[in-house]
């Protein structure tokens, strides 16, 4: 491990390092850590210190005449300390007086005020994935007719919050198909998922084709192509775009617009974020851990949300490498207890 190469003096200089580039956004020299008095030691010994660091990779120096600025790998090591803690700082976080509305059961709207308070309580971009309408469990389904071959899809959770997609069907339906479509699965599958009603239907269509003649198959090809064609996949609510242009210090700024022109590709930034759900409190990536276009520059710090032990989808912050971590990280570790708190409580409250 890496950590076990590091002497407890080591570890302290690495950690005054990183806090006071964080901070000034400047090389650190020796001299600056001996002022801080948080460490017993001479300039001499601090700079062994440090060149030791920097041979291992965890510290850099831009110019031999500057001080020393931390590597992804030493971030990568701080952060990991801060993660390690058995309960994080919830008291380092901003203080957050803002609340979610009492009720509302517009799921997007929900969404997008966490997406809100995650950027304005950062200072930075913040991002929520919405879960995938396909995957959530339903107490209630509705299809709504809006033209020959569009479909409103209206599903109702067991956690009473409302999601809307619209469906492209190849085969025309008429409100009265839907209406009974729609009866059947309500009858038949509740407290499942649209995909599951998919493969159940594939199954079952020979002995319900008498009574529900085609209408049933007109529905499993409108499901068919809905899922092939990706329909219903995770939506990203993006926050505080303006919040990294006004960090230009921070950023190659034509790596920071090529970063933006990637982030209205969402689908690509989707899969990168979701498939990093995971069941940790709170996950990290920094510079080069992150697979995407122009985000070396970047750090993501992100948590999941739900609802009773189901995992809807995931929030978080995307910032600068210099984000104050110490902060960021208990604030989307409180945001999404909130969030999932919010989402729990309304299912308490409301009865259809």
């Amino acid at each position: 491990m890496i950590r076990s190469v590091l002497r407890d003096k080591d570890k302290i200089v690495l950690t005054l390092v990183i806090e006071s580039y964080v901070r000034q956004g400047r090389p650190v020299s020796s001299g600056a850590i001996s002022k801080t008095r948080r460490i017993s030691a001479s300039p001499a010994t601090l700079r062994n210190i440090m060149a030791k660091l920097e041979e291992m990779g965890f510290l850099s120096q831009p110019h031999t005449s500057a001080g020393r600025v931390p590597t992804d790998r030493g971030l990568r090591h701080y952060v990991g300390g801060l993660l390690a803690e058995k309960s994080l700082p919830e008291e380092r976080a901003p203080l957050i007086q803002e609340e979610f509305p009492n009720r509302t059961a517009d799921f997007d709207s929900l969404l997008i005020h966490a997406c809100r308070m995650l950027a304005d309580y950062s200072d930075n971009l913040g991002f929520v994935i919405s879960p995938h309408i396909f995957r959530l469990p339903f107490e209630h389904l509705r299809f709504i007719k809006i033209s020959d071959r569009r479909i409103l899809v209206i599903l109702v959770t067991p956690f009473h919050m409302v999601l809307t997609e619209t469906l492209e069907s190849l085969l025309p339906l008429t409100q009265a198909e839907l209406d009974r479509a729609a009866q059947h699965v309500n009858q038949n599958f509740r407290g499942k998922t649209i995909l599951s009603v998919h493969d159940a239907l594939l199954r079952e269509l020979p002995r319900h084709r008498v009574k529900y003649e085609d209408t049933l198959n007109k529905f499993l090809d409108l499901l068919k192509t809905s899922i092939a064609k990706g329909e219903g996949e995770n939506r990203i609510f993006l926050q505080g775009t303006s919040r990294l242009l006004g960090k230009a210090d921070l950023f190659d700024m034509d790596k920071l617009r090529s970063l933006f022109e990637n982030f209205e590709e969402k689908a690509a930034l989707v899969k990168l974020l979701s498939d990093f759900i995971s069941l940790d409190r709170v996950k990290v990536l920094i510079g080069s851990e992150v697979n995407f276009p122009n985000v070396q520059d970047c750090s993501l710090v992100l948590s999941h949300y739900g609802y009773s032990n189901q995992v809807l989808g995931s929030l978080g912050i995307i910032g600068p490498k210099r984000i104050p971590y110490e902060k960021i990280i208990p604030l989307v570790d409180r945001m999404a207890k909130r969030l999932s708190l919010a989402i729990t409580a309304f299912g308490r409250e409301v009865s259809l």
